[in-house]
C-alpha cells in the first residue's frame, strides 16, 4: 500500500478587498481645468468666486497696510502725498467693489441657496457662470488701472476731480466698476427667481432659512439700485472722455447731481454688503446655542424693511453739501428709521442666545464678535445721522471708524463666520478647531485695537484721507497701525489652516454641527445634483428645541458633545418625521 504525499507551497495570502471607490461629488466628478472654467454647477461657481475675491481681499489688504504704515509718522513714513492718495483709493475700490459686495452673495449665495431650499441648481446656470466671467472682466479693468499707476480720486469718485482734473487712470478704473455691476445684477436676478420658482415641496416662505431671506432682500437692492450707479458711471466717463458738461460746474454741470445719484446706489449698497452677513449670523447663533431663533418672522421681515428703507436715506451723506435744511431734517429722520429693523435683529439674536446651550467654536466666536462690533457700528451711525453732530464729525476719522465697524467688524467678520461654518460642507474636511478659535479671537481683538483709536481721532478733528497730521495724533495712529498688524495676523491664520485642512483635515459626515437646514442633509461635499431625491420639508428651519431637521429627522449629537467636532460622524436619524409632534413654522 502506497501513500501519495503531496507537497503544498506556502498558503497564499488572501487577496485584499478593493478599496471602495470614493463617492462621486461635485469636487471629484472631473478634475480638468475646463470642467471648472465652463462649469454650470452652482457649487463650483461659488468656489470660483471664493478664489477670486480672496485674491482681491489680499490686494486690498496690502494697500491698507501701506496706508497704515505711512501714518506712523506725522509727515508720512514713506509715501508721497500722491502715492498716498492712490493707495487709499486702491484699498477702497478693491475691498468694496471686488470683495465686500460679491463676498457672501457670490460665494455662499451661489453655493448654498439651492441646497437650502432643496433645489438642484440655480434657476439660470449659464447666466450664473456668465456673471463670474463678467465680474472677472470688470476686476481686470480696475486691477489694471491700479497696477499701472492707480487712481487718486478716492473710491467715491467725486467730480469734477474725477471727471476733469485727475491725471490718474480714472477711465479704466470706472469702466471696471461699471462692468462688474452687471455681475451683481445677474447674481441678484438668479437668486430671486430661484427662491420664487424652485423651492422644494413644503418649503413655504415661512419655512425659508433666514439666510435665504437676507439674500432675497439683498437681491432686491442689487436689481433696483445697481442700474442707477451704472448710468452715473457712464455719465462720468462721458464727461471725462468727451468734455460734455454733466457734473463739472465749469462746463455747465452740477457736482451735487453726482452725489445724489452715487449715494442713491451706494447707501443701499451698504446693505448689499451687510444683509448677507446678518443672514449668516442668524444661522450660526441658532445652531451653536441650540435654540430656535427668537422671533423668526420679525427677523425675516426686518431684512425686507432694511432693504426698502435703505433706498430712502441716501442724502444723509450730503448734510454739508448744500441741501436744504428741511430736506436734511427729513433724511435725518429716515436715517433714524433704518435703525429700527437693525435693532430688531440685534434684540432677537440676543434673545436667541438667552439661556441657550452655547458652544464656542470658531463660527460662534466670530458671530458673537459680529454682534458686538455691528452694534457699535450701528450706534455710532446715529451720531452721523444727526444734523448737529454730523457737521462736527463729517469727513473725519470718526466716519472711517464707523464705516469699518459696520463693514469689517460686521460684514468681514460675518463672512469669516460663514466660511468656518460651511467649510466642512463645502470640502468634506474639518479644519483645526484650536487654531480657528485662536484666529477668531485675534481678529476681534485686532479690530478693536485698529479702529477704536480712530473714533477718538475723528472726534478731535483729524480729517480722513490726509497723509499728514498734527503731532498730538501720533500715539493714536501708532496704536491703530499696531492693531492693524494684529488684525492682519488674524486674517493670515485662516489662509494657512483652511488650505491645509484640504490635505490633512479629518473627513466629516453630512452634519458635523448638528444643524437643521436642508444643506446638512446632503453628503459632505455634496453630490453633483445636491439631492438623490427631492426633499420634502415638514417643519421650520430652526427646530433645535425638538431636535429635528427640516425633513423631520432626528439630529446627530450637537456641538460640544465632544471636544473635536471632526470626531462626530454627522449621521442623521431615521428618515421620516419623528413621533414627537413637530412645531411647524409658517
Amino acid at each position: 500500500m502506497s501513500i501519495a504525499v503531496t507537497h503544498r507551497g506556502p498558503a497564499a495570502a488572501p487577496v485584499p478587498p478593493e478599496p471602495a471607490p470614493a463617492p462621486v461629488n461635485y469636487l471629484n466628478v472631473s478634475h480638468t481645468i475646463w470642467s471648472w472654467l465652463f462649469t454650470v454647477d452652482h457649487k463650483r461657481i461659488g468656489l470660483l468666486y471664493l478664489g477670486s475675491i480672496s485674491v482681491f481681499f489680499v490686494i486690498g489688504g496690502i494697500f491698507a497696510a501701506l496706508v497704515r504704515t505711512n501714518l506712523l509718522m506725522p509727515n508720512g513714513a514713506f509715501l508721497s502725498e500722491d502715492a498716498y492718495n492712490r493707495a487709499f483709493t486702491a484699498h477702497g475700490v478693491m475691498m468694496l467693489f471686488f470683495f465686500l459686495i460679491p463676498a457672501v452673495p457670490g460665494v455662499m449665495g451661489n453655493f448654498f441657496i439651492p441646497l437650502m431650499i432643496g433645489a438642484k441648481d440655480l434657476a439660470f446656470p449659464k447666466l450664473n457662470i456668465a456673471s463670474w466671467y463678467v465680474f472677472m472682466i470688470g476686476a481686470t479693468f480696475s486691477g489694471w488701472a491700479v497696477l499701472v499707476g492707480g487712481i487718486d480720486t478716492g473710491w467715491t469718485l467725486y467730480p469734477p476731480y474725477s471727471s476733469r482734473a485727475s491725471q490718474s487712470n480714472v477711465l479704466p478704473g470706472v469702466m471696471g466698476v461699471f462692468i462688474s455691476g452687471f455681475s451683481s445684477i445677474m447674481t441678484g436676478l438668479n437668486i430671486m427667481v430661484t427662491v420664487h420658482k424652485m423651492r422644494a415641496p413644503g418649503m413655504t416662505w415661512g419655512r425659508l432659512p433666514l439666510f435665504v431671506w437676507s439674500l432675497y432682500a439683498t437681491s432686491l437692492i442689487q436689481l433696483l439700485a445697481t442700474p442707477v450707479v451704472a448710468v452715473t458711471l457712464v455719465l462720468l466717463m462721458v464727461e471725462r472722455a468727451a468734455g460734455i458738461g454733466i457734473f463739472d460746474p465749469s462746463i455747465g454741470g452740477d457736482p451735487i447731481l453726482f452725489q445724489h445719484l452715487f449715494w442713491f446706489y451706494s447707501h443701499p449698497a451698504v446693505y448689499i454688503m451687510i444683509l448677507p452677513g446678518m443672514g449668516v449670523v442668524s444661522e450660526v447663533l441658532t445652531c451653536f446655542s441650540r435654540k430656535n431663533i427668537f422671533g423668526y418672522h420679525a427677523v425675516a421681515w426686518s431684512s425686507m424693511g432694511i432693504a426698502v428703507v435703505g433706498f430712502l436715506l441716501w442724502a444723509h451723506h450730503m448734510f454739508v453739501a448744500g441741501i436744504s435744511f428741511y430736506a436734511a431734517l427729513l433724511f435725518s429722520l429716515l436715517s433714524m428709521l433704518v435703525a429700527v429693523p437693525s435693532a430688531i435683529k440685534v434684540f432677537n439674536w440676543t434673545a436667541t442666545l438667552y439661556r441657550g446651550s452655547i458652544t464656542f467654536h470658531a463660527p460662534m466666536l466670530l458671530s458673537l464678535g459680529f454682534l458686538v462690533l455691528f452694534t457699535v457700528g450701528g450706534l455710532t451711525g446715529l451720531f452721523l445721522a444727526t444734523l448737529g453732530t454730523d457737521i462736527h464729525l463729517h469727513d473725519t476719522y470718526f466716519v472711517v471708524a464707523h464705516f469699518h465697524f459696520v463693514m469689517v467688524g460686521g460684514m468681514v467678520i460675518a463672512y469669516m463666520a460663514a466660511v468656518h461654518f460651511w467649510w466642512p460642507k463645502m470640502t468634506g474636511r474639518m479644519y483645526s478647531d484650536w487654531w480657528s478659535r485662536v484666529a477668531s479671537v485675534i481678529m476681534i481683538v485686532g479690530f478693536f485695537l485698529t479702529f477704536v483709536p480712530q473714533f477718538i481721532m475723528g472726534y478731535h478733528g483729524m480729517p480722513r484721507r490726509y497723509p499728514n497730521y498734527p503731532q498730538e495724533f501720533q500715539i493714536l495712529n501708532v496704536m491703530s497701525t499696531a492693531g492693524s498688524s494684529v488684525l492682519g495676523l488674524g486674517y493670515l491664520l485662516p489662509g494657512i489652516y483652511l488650505p491645509l485642512s484640504l490635505f490633512f483635515g479629518k473627513k466629516v459626515g453630512a452634519n458635523p454641527w448638528s444643524a437643521t437646514g436642508l444643506e446638512w442633509t446632503t453628503p459632505s461635499p455634496p453630490t453633483v445634483h445636491n439631492f438623490e431625491v427631492t426633499p420634502i420639508v415638514v417643519c421650520g428651519p430652526y427646530e433645535y428645541a425638538i431636535g429635528v431637521d427640516q425633513m423631520g429627522r432626528g439630529l446627530p449629537e450637537p456641538p460640544g458633545a465632544q471636544d473635536d467636532p471632526s470626531h462626530r460622524d454627522g449621521s442623521t436619524g431615521p428618515s421620516g418625521p419623528m413621533k414627537k409632534e413637530t412645531e411647524v413654522v409658517g
